[in-house]
């Protein structure tokens, strides 16, 4: 074959990344450790091209036809490890999701003991596209430190900082409640190394308590409860991908049962006669007619996917739950200071309820 001849289909990696079977560096360990065949030949290298005329079987078993990429938000809970097994034996966040889930892949990991929005995915090529940090999507985290911190120290975070000869980049950081020995910050990364957050906020000699991430790119926490999982409609996932062509909810809790079905702000009326109540409305300032619409959200407080609501969620650390930092009610939608070892921003869990505040 010519030199710069390129070869007819797709490294056997990739294929198999493709499928679900594994991520593209998990499939490679998988080829070298001698578990897959071609065209009933044993191979020991992932350098190899194969179209869809070659028989590829997995462990014996023949590989199944790929599936489309599809993306699910999931919070996790802390004290759930980050990987397909644990050789200490700790429960993985695998071991929790709902029973009739397909085989999925983390993209990126959270912690141990952190919690909060952890996509998931059957496309290894998807989650190898979203955690490249030339994606640009920002992370953005809730952060409960104990101890305080001036803004001239927060100054080095934003600026970048290197931590035992480890340099991160600049983060955005903002100072949200002093409460006692505890303060909350909203803080955002682009690149999310190993323990980045807790390892610079000890660089600034305090320490991380509570760490909730809350929103990866455009895919946010909303309300989803600790341990469940929705997934976001196709059509949805290619837009915010940037290609041609909002997300269905498809919420299911651990034990595979339906989650609770969400509100969507601006929807009929409740209580007897409630779709004549908003036929009439929308008769009554129609075209060509005056009167204050009592439907409807603006066009920002969507998330992806036109639910045409910002969700609230619960965090299970004893009803604490802390806000998202990064959608300010106007003036008509503030609401009471909160209280006990509650922030005092809007988001995630910023209110007693998860219902959406009235107008």
């Amino acid at each position: 074959m010519d030199k710069n001849e390129i070869p007819e289909g797709d490294r056997i990696a990739k294929v198999l990344s493709r499928a679900g079977v594994a991520s593209r560096r998990e499939a490679e360990r998988m080829i070298e450790d001698g578990r897959i065949k071609v065209n009933g030949e044993r191979i020991f290298s992932p350098a190899l091209n194969v179209t869809a005329k070659d028989r590829i079987t997995v462990d014996g078993a023949p590989l199944a036809a790929p599936e489309p990429a599809r993306l699910w938000l999931y919070h996790k809970p802390a004290g759930l490890v980050t990987s397909a097994s644990d050789e200490k034996g700790r429960k993985t966040v695998f071991d929790e999701l709902p029973e009739d889930m397909p085989r999925v892949m983390s993209v990126g990991r959270l912690d141990l003991n952190s919690e909060g929005l952890l996509l998931l995915t059957n496309d290894g090529e998807l989650k190898r596209r979203l955690e490249l940090p030339s994606t640009g999507w920002l992370r953005r985290y809730r952060v409960r430190i104990n101890g305080s911190v001036s803004e001239e120290k927060l100054d080095r975070l934003r600026q970048g900082i290197s931590v035992e000869g480890v340099d991160y980049q600049p983060m955005q950081v903002t100072f949200d409640r002093q409460q006692g020995a505890n303060a909350w910050l909203t803080v955002g990364l682009r690149e999310g190394k190993n323990r980045e957050i807790r390892r610079a906020m000890a660089a600034l000699e305090v320490t991380v308590n509570r760490l909730i991430r809350i929103s990866y790119g455009p895919f946010q926490i909303g309300n989803l409860e600790p341990g469940e999982v929705e997934e976001i409609r196709p059509k949805v996932l290619r837009e915010q991908l940037g290609e041609k062509d909002g997300p269905k909810v498809q919420r299911r809790r651990p034990d595979g049962s339906p989650g609770a079905k969400p509100a969507v702000r601006g929807g009929a009326p409740k209580g007897p006669g409630g779709a004549r109540k908003q036929a009439s409305e929308a008769k009554r300032t129609g075209p060509g007619k005056t009167g204050p619409a009592k439907t409807g959200t603006p066009e920002a407080s969507k998330r992806p996917g036109g639910t045409g609501r910002v969700f609230g969620a619960k965090v299970a650390s004893g009803g604490e739950r802390p806000a998202s930092g990064g959608q300010r009610p106007g003036p008509k939608a503030e609401r009471p200071a909160p209280r006990g070892d509650r922030p005092s921003r809007g988001g995630p869990g910023g209110g007693k309820s998860a219902k959406p505040f009235k107008r």
